[in-house]
């Protein structure tokens, strides 16, 4: 009987802490997701340069997902995160799907990508020239 009670209370806390947790640092998620994506471009870029061929991330606005030109793996974002995109107007696709480009010398196309929510959120800022990937804190709206 001891140990029911143990483990009722066990799964109790373990359905009450995550959400707790979430709320204690809003800006945990948004913060991983950011330093996921500069990951990625970063990885972008250097393949440009080892391959000498131009690569891609391609952003879909609308579903909140990012994936490497010709590659079959999507990230999708977590949670309930905004996805905005600024780039230049030939790799906007339409109106909700754009890309960010690496050129084989390492520059870019450059442009800044948002991710966060109404508590705050990130910058990912790719520099055109240099092709080099900041990440920035971005304030609550």
């Amino acid at each position: 009987m001891e140990l029911l009670v143990v483990l009722l209370l066990l799964s109790l806390l373990l359905a009450v802490v995550p959400p707790l947790f979430s709320r204690a640092f809003p800006g945990l998620e948004a913060r991983g997701a950011a330093r996921s994506l500069a990951a990625s471009l970063r990885n972008a870029r250097s393949e440009a340069v080892f391959s000498g061929h131009d690569q891609a991330l391609i952003f879909d606005l609308e579903n909140r997902r990012y994936q490497r030109q010709g590659s079959g793996r999507v990230t999708e974002l977590p949670g309930a995160l905004e996805l905005e995109l600024v780039t230049a107007r030939e790799e906007l696709l339409d109106e909700r799907v754009g890309a960010i480009r690496f050129y084989p010398d390492g520059s870019s196309t450059g442009g800044r990508v948002t991710l966060g929510d109404e508590r705050g959120g990130w910058m990912v800022d790719v520099d055109w020239l240099s092709g080099r990937i900041d990440i920035h804190e971005r304030d609550a709206q």
